[in-house]
């Protein structure tokens, strides 16, 4: 008998053993099935955005799928009248912020464009993986706060690497480290991701907190989702940027 304990420890090792493969698929199974999430076309969310201090505007985020590896993406935060505006058009980032003194639309340089194309993914950089030709490793568990969380790298074709947790239970995300590179210096953000709800069939998360990476939680700004509609009618302009008025001859 106690020759087989050896071997009846290796088959428990082995089925319980976990691949990148494996867990993208749990991920996507988690979040609705991939034939629920290529439905999507159009996503918009509403609610409210909280920054350190109490500081809170109206929140209102457009996400459209334009092909498989491409997505537009336009934010409109609002307080007393004024909205900051940023907006990713598939090809051009810009955006419109007020608070600044500035009433008229400007572009985003490279760097910042790609993060808000990345992070306005319907799918995500990790569901996103195989279209975007991304690489991606598992790390094994690590604790989040008391969970023994499954750990993902994904390297982009940029360089870009996202490290995603996700529940050992439910395989859904609940934390997000992003790292990049803005205007030549590296920048790390860390979100917690919970309380998700289904948007026609897939699982969304509706609370978002995120800050520079091992920053406290008071330190962060957060996104509390009260409403999310899918595939509603979005007009062709509404993410490209505006055209300036001519200037009044002289």
């Amino acid at each position: 008998m106690a020759a087989a304990l050896p071997l009846l420890a290796f088959a428990f090792t082995s089925a319980n053993a976990q691949t990148a493969d494996d867990l993208i698929a749990k991920n996507l199974a988690a979040r609705g099935g991939a034939d629920k999430l290529a439905a999507i076309h159009v996503i918009v969310t509403k609610g409210e955005l909280r920054f350190p201090g109490d500081f809170k505007l109206a929140y209102k985020e457009t996400r459209e799928r334009l092909d498989a590896a491409n997505t537009a993406v336009r934010v409109d935060a609002a307080l007393q009248g004024l909205t900051v505006v940023q907006a990713y058009d598939g090809k051009d980032g810009w955006r419109i912020n007020p608070f600044e003194g500035r009433k008229d639309a400007e572009h985003m340089g490279a760097d910042e464009t790609r993060e808000l194309a990345d992070q306005g993914s319907i799918d995500g950089a990790l569901l996103a993986a195989h279209v975007k030709g991304s690489q991606v490793d598992y790390l094994g568990q690590e604790d989040v706060d008391g969970t023994e969380a499954y750990k993902l790298r994904v390297t982009q074709t940029d360089g870009t690497v996202f490290t995603y947790y996700l529940d050992p239970d439910a395989y859904l995300e609940i934390k997000i480290i992003e790292r990049r590179t803005i205007r030549g210096a590296e920048k790390e953000t860390e979100t917690d991701l919970g309380d998700y709800e289904q948007v026609a069939g897939v699982y969304f998360p509706f609370s978002l907190a995120s800050g520079p990476k091992d920053s406290a939680d008071s330190d962060k700004q957060v996104i509390t989702i009260a409403s999310a509609d899918a595939n509603t009618q979005v007009a062709p302009s509404f993410f490209a940027m505006p055209t300036q008025p001519a200037a009044p001859p002289k």
